[in-house]
């Protein structure tokens, strides 16, 4: 079963055009990680929210995506946008 989730932040709204920037090239480090499913940001309709959803092929492929050591610069750059903490929601199969 795909490990999903979706996790919901705001960005310093003084940040918002340096995080922007930094999307296209976390989306293509996670595209091009072998455990990643999926993988896009989103704006919420909330000023200076956004939302990320994150889909891997197991937990392992979430920890291998967050030691990509070609991602953590960029992380910490937005890490350092984010205003506050991110809330994760996992988001399970729906099984008939």
């Amino acid at each position: 079963m795909a490990f999903t989730f979706l996790s919901r932040f705001r960005v310093k709204p003084e940040r918002d055009a340096e995080f922007v920037a930094l999307i296209p090239q976390m989306e293509a480090n996670a595209a091009a990680e072998p455990a990643t499913l999926a993988y896009k940001f989103y704006r919420l309709d909330d000023p200076h929210m956004f939302g990320v959803f994150e889909s891997f092929v197991d937990a392992d492929g979430d920890q291998a995506h967050q030691a990509n050591p070609a991602s953590a610069p960029i992380i910490a750059q937005m890490i350092e946008c984010i205003d506050g903490t991110y809330v994760r929601e996992m988001l399970h199969d729906v099984t008939a």
